[in-house]
């Protein structure tokens, strides 16, 4: 190589080092002012109402004639019903998937389903929320005996089926980069195939597969035109997953349209988006201290 190449080759590097700084920079930027953004609109309601009676009030009712209610446990309940649910229906399946695509199916078959299984994260959710509402609801409401299917079940049905192609796609690339030798020496012991997959396949691509089930949980928890049209967006406490629930989300969708610019009503849902913001944000922070503190 001569000097010329030479000189050439460090440029490049130095451009693209250069280049992933800005971005991963222009991220943290980003993040910084999406928080602040949030956290000025925000902080002008507490002048009016206490934080105490904002995270734990039971009722969200800014509309009241005699007065506003701001209780947003009710709102916070509703979307962690959702969320808890469908990531029980989302996990295991999306799971499933990865595990068949990267361990067991045939290469045709892998290289013709994966990318059916990742097209399902092209399907509007607006065409999903038709979907719920003219054939899930009805379908949930015979099942079960009820008025009206629109309520947390159906739209965790529905939302873990917007998370299920994440879950399934990274985790099946996080399977397998996994070394064969570690699945050679398995078998080497005496190991079958699913013991090989659940005790040494699926453990040393864990880290993957939390990452997965985070970015999935940050669609299922962020995801709005399914829970407002299929949730039901009740403001009552709800008593089950059969109850119709209205999570956050929902909330600043339906509301945001009508109040008045500045008013305590418009910093509130301010207040809700920030809350939501920082539940997501402090998740993801204890699930990545917690897979290095098992890395260690």
């Amino acid at each position: 190589m001569n000097k010329y190449q030479n000189n050439n080759r460090h440029f490049f590097d130095k451009m693209w080092r250069f280049l992933f700084r800005l971005t991963g920079g222009v991220s943290v930027v980003l993040l910084v002012g999406i928080f602040i953004f949030l956290a000025v609109n925000a902080s002008r309601i507490l002048g009016s109402i206490s934080l105490g009676e904002f995270l734990f009030g039971a009722v969200w009712n800014p509309t009241s004639y005699h007065e506003p209610l701001w209780g947003t446990l009710s709102l916070v309940y509703g979307t962690f019903i959702i969320s808890a649910l469908a990531l029980i229906i989302a996990l295991p399946l999306g799971l499933g998937t990865a595990v068949y695509l990267s361990e067991i199916a045939p290469r045709a078959v892998k290289e013709f389903l994966k990318p059916m299984v990742e097209m399902i994260a092209s399907i509007p959710s607006v065409v999903l929320g038709l979907i719920g509402l003219l054939f899930l609801a009805p379908v949930i409401a015979r099942m079960f005996g009820l008025s009206n299917g629109l309520n947390a079940l159906t739209a965790a049905i529905l939302v873990a089926f917007t998370a299920l192609p994440t879950i399934s796609s990274i985790s099946e690339d996080a399977l397998s980069s996994v070394s064969p030798r570690l699945r050679e020496a398995s078998y080497a012991l005496g190991a079958s195939q699913w013991e090989t997959i659940w005790r040494v396949s699926v453990p040393a691509a864990l880290s993957g597969i939390v990452a997965s089930v985070m970015l999935g949980f940050g669609r299922i928890i962020g995801e709005t035109m399914i829970v407002l049209m299929v949730a039901g967006n009740s403001l009552a406490w709800p008593r089950s997953p059969l109850s119709p629930v209205r999570p956050m989300t929902a909330t600043i969708a339906i509301e945001i349209k009508e109040v008045v610019v500045n008013s305590l009503h418009w910093h509130a849902l301010f207040a809700v988006g920030l809350l939501l913001f920082l539940i997501t944000f402090l998740l993801n922070i204890f699930v990545d201290f917690w897979l290095k503190k098992k890395s260690i």
